[in-house]
């Protein structure tokens, strides 16, 4: 393929030598969240001037070798040219979510589940539990996955 037909790439990475040292140290220590290492691995290979082989868009090469989307490509290329090497290299932050349970219905949850089982159950079940306390209208609509978790930060055994 001419070099006249490869675009030009709309974020160019320039990392300076602390930037690539601090990068190839996060891929080398493995203790980073995958993405992590996955936008460090972009990086280095944008800066190390990794063709887009025979292919029109840039970053289709690093995606295609690191299994990843075009667009996480172009997208960390324009996170590190518009905010630096911390902003491209981590996770945005999510806000928290909400909760399901309050602190009054949580005890109750697990009040419930210390206490005897219904009749005819040698045992409380995850979806007993979450139908008993919408039937008392403690919450409005609970799953017994969501009652699962609660009674796992308890460490509360069931069985």
């Amino acid at each position: 393929m001419a070099a006249g037909n490869i675009m030009a790439k709309k974020y160019t990475v320039n990392l300076s030598k602390e930037e690539v040292e601090k990068l190839r140290s996060l891929i080398k220590t493995g203790k980073s969240k995958a993405r992590s290492m996955t936008r460090a691995h972009i990086l280095l290979m944008a800066w190390e001037g990794e063709i887009d082989k025979a292919m029109p868009k840039a970053g289709y090469a690093y995606a295609e070798c690191l299994r990843v989307h075009v667009s996480t490509v172009e997208r960390t290329r324009a996170r590190y040219v518009e905010g630096g090497i911390e902003l491209a290299v981590q996770d945005r932050p999510h806000p928290p979510k909400q909760r399901k349970l309050d602190g009054e219905q949580e005890a109750f949850l697990i009040a419930t589940a210390c206490s005897k089982a219904p009749s005819g159950r040698n045992r409380w079940t995850m979806k007993l539990l979450a139908e008993r306390i919408v039937s008392l209208n403690i919450v409005d609509s609970v799953s017994k996955e969501t009652v699962r978790s609660y009674l796992k930060k308890t460490k509360l055994n069931l069985g």
